[in-house]
């Protein structure tokens, strides 16, 4: 659960690693033969060269589409990455989990200036959190101060370190996070300033199930998965698995004193991330996903307006503003983009789209120690 290459806001946090040397290839009948990408195929190839066991990417343009897959997908066995592959989407979830939250303001049954107070009495208390000063838009734009739970030492101790093997199919529950954040203070207060923080959209899964009397996993599904025929997305609330086909995840673990070592972090139980992080999803469902979003296909323009009104992320992330669930981000040809990225162990993705939602990209690293997603934006917006 992830802003942008920034590690002190990953699920996981980067740590340099030494190049594994796997020779890039290319995903059968991706590439050429629909339209070429040269130059995002490469800039790919050379994230590999980084040290990143493999890559998957899509592309969505004008309604045609260009997938590659590049590097290793199993180190054990061998088998490259493949270019239909899913994968864990960590942070990019939290884009499903506002737009829900805003087709419901959309319907009159909730309002962005409601105080999360009003929806969740009494769960935001403790060491100078109050929910009754903060409220819903402030969560989804991460100006609540809300500390963030996947910063708690408890946390990190248990689900980044080598504990993380013993604990990766244990359930943790929504309540049980926010319990865990509100055992320190706020990072400020509400209002005053940005920092990302997962408990926000713990929070906001929570504020979900509270309107609508069903869980934000049935809500996403329901609002948006089915409507758009994402046969490849899902919620899995506490599956350990991965839906075939997909690559094997790996890991350093960032809390692991011995950064040589690399676990196979695969299977895990999801509800470690919940509501800001949970999903699985594939690089065509996320083009399609986001195309449609900024397309209009999913909210009335109000609220998509709302969700493209993006606030300064300081000094914490130059160059990047955030809306609600959506990272604006501008290329050095100009070219404006919005989407998300997502860090959760073992996977490191981003999925981005042009303001009209007419050409996207979505791709996926199985590594969570290196990687940079930059590069082949740069490639496919400013060069292919």
């Amino acid at each position: 659960m992830a802003v942008r290459k920034t590690a002190a806001c990953a699920m996981v946090a980067a740590l340099a690693a030494g190049a594994l040397a796997i020779p890039a290839s290319a995903a059968p009948g991706a590439g050429q033969a629909r339209g070429g990408h040269e130059a995002t195929r490469a800039a790919l190839e050379k994230t590999v060269e980084a040290g990143v066991p493999g890559a998957t990417a899509g592309v969505r343009e004008d309604g045609t589409r260009w997938q590659a897959g590049v590097g290793t997908g199993d180190l054990r066995t061998g088998k490259p990455r493949g270019a239909e592959d899913h994968y864990r989407v960590g942070s990019i979830s939290k884009t499903f989990t506002a737009t829900v939250l805003l087709q419901l303001e959309a319907e009159g049954r909730i309002s962005l200036d409601d105080t999360v107070e009003k929806w969740l009495p009494g769960v935001v208390r403790g060491h100078g959190h109050d929910g009754g000063r903060i409220t819903v838009r402030q969560l989804l734009n991460h100006t609540s101060g809300v500390f963030n739970v996947t910063e708690d030492p408890q946390f990190v101790r248990e689900f980044f370190s080598t504990e993380f093997l013993k604990n990766r199919y244990r359930t943790v529950t929504a309540a049980e996070q926010v319990a865990l954040a509100m055992r320190h203070a706020p990072s400020f207060e509400p209002g005053t300033g940005w920092r990302y923080s997962n408990t926000n959209y713990t929070l906001a899964g929570m504020i979900v199930e509270k309107v609508t009397g069903r869980g934000y996993a049935e809500e996403i599904r329901r609002r948006v998965i089915e409507p758009l025929h994402l046969r490849g997305t899902r919620s899995p609330g506490t599956d350990p698995r991965l839906p075939g086909p997909h690559a094997r995840a790996y890991s350093k673990l960032s809390n692991d004193p011995d950064a040589t070592k690399t676990y196979d972090v695969t299977a895990l139980n999801p509800s470690l991330a919940g509501a800001a992080g949970d999903m699985v999803s594939d690089s065509a469902d996320l083009n399609r996903f986001y195309s449609a979003l900024l397309g209009g296909k999913l909210l009335p323009k109000k609220q998509l307006a709302e969700m493209k009104d993006t606030v300064s992320t300081g000094d914490e992330h130059p160059g990047y503003r955030y809306g609600l669930a959506l990272i604006e981000q501008k290329l050095s040809c100009g070219v404006t983009l919005y989407g998300h990225d997502g860090g959760i162990h073992g996977s490191t993705s981003d999925a981005v789209t042009t303001a009209d939602g007419k050409h996207a990209l979505a791709l996926n690293f199985n590594g969570d120690w290196a990687g940079d997603s930059t590069p082949v934006l740069e490639a496919e917006f400013c060069e292919d």
